[in-house]
């Protein structure tokens, strides 16, 4: 979880593979850590679209709360990048007997059909493309006359301390550990707020509202280990390393989060954005009298 993506290409081998399997195996524990911020955007659709598109959907744990939300009114949709991912999401779906539909396509650049949602949403999935201009503006030619875009995206590290802990506590025994690139597709590609406002103003969006919120999260303590060794920079290369290693490095990061223990819990606070947006009605051409 949490890394920073590649050019496309490299983005699709990424989460088609380790990355996209890993974020599958963890489903259970990821969508209860962010079930708050996935209430927040539930409660936004509440009232508003009828055709919801969910936009870097993952497994489908938002998706399929707005769908079941809809019911027979409306119908949500949801796209990733990830083949391992949205097979998981199509199987949530058919168990659930929740009526969603998932595309495995990038967003920045799939062939919606103009015109045809009412609302777009995304829970940390809008951080990651290539062309951040471009990839809204598809999403905005996909939406209708005054749709609503609504987003939840991480405001910087300094702010989500728990974030990067356990690659700033393995750095010193893993020289190779990816480094993260400011302001490069990722994690934290929208931690200034001008920034997203300048990309959705280029691309066409109008009525920008960005707020800072803070959101407390959960996850169990029993899976802290799975977690930091499985997602994220950390989990990208610690398969690589040899035993002695790999043990020094999770007993070194496993200290390094007791700060966030509490008893059978960890806890934390995700310091994100809550971003909105319109897609402006389409100039009338004038008529003659």
């Amino acid at each position: 979880m949490n890394v920073t993506r590649q050019p496309d290409n490299e983005q699709t081998t990424l989460w088609n593979g380790p990355a996209g399997r890993a974020w599958v195996e963890a489903q259970e524990v990821l969508d209860q850590m962010f079930k708050p911020l996935e209430d927040l955007l539930v409660e936004a659709v509440a009232g508003s679209g009828r055709q919801v598109l969910d936009v870097g959907c993952g497994t489908g744990s938002t998706t399929l709360a707005v769908a079941r939300l809809l019911g027979a009114k409306g119908r949500c949709t949801g796209i990733d990048i990830s083949e391992p991912m949205i097979t998981a999401a199509r199987a949530r779906a058919e168990r659930d007997g929740t009526p969603a539909s998932f595309i495995r396509a990038n967003a920045q650049n799939h062939a919606f059909e103009p015109a045809s949602f009412d609302m777009i949403i995304s829970r940390f999935g809008v951080m990651f493309f290539d062309d951040f201009a471009q990839a809204f503006a598809n999403l905005k030619r996909a939406a209708k006359d005054d749709a609503e875009l609504r987003f939840v995206a991480w405001r910087s590290p300094s702010e989500n301390p728990f974030m990067t802990t356990a690659e700033r506590a393995a750095a010193p025994l893993l020289p190779n550990l990816p480094a993260r690139r400011p302001d490069a597709p990722g994690q934290f590609a929208f931690a200034d707020q001008r920034r997203v406002h300048r990309i959705l103003e280029e691309s066409g969006w109008a009525g920008i509202d960005i707020r800072p919120i803070d959101v407390a999260c959960t996850l169990p303590e029993k899976e802290l280990i799975r977690y930091l060794t499985r997602l994220g920079p950390l989990g990208l290369i610690l398969h690589e390393v040899d035993d002695r290693t790999r043990t020094q490095v999770i007993e070194t990061v496993c200290a390094a989060f007791e700060p966030y223990v509490h008893g059978a819990e960890v806890r934390f606070n995700a310091a994100c954005w809550m971003v909105g947006a319109r897609a402006p009605s389409a100039p009338k051409e004038a008529t003659r009298t």
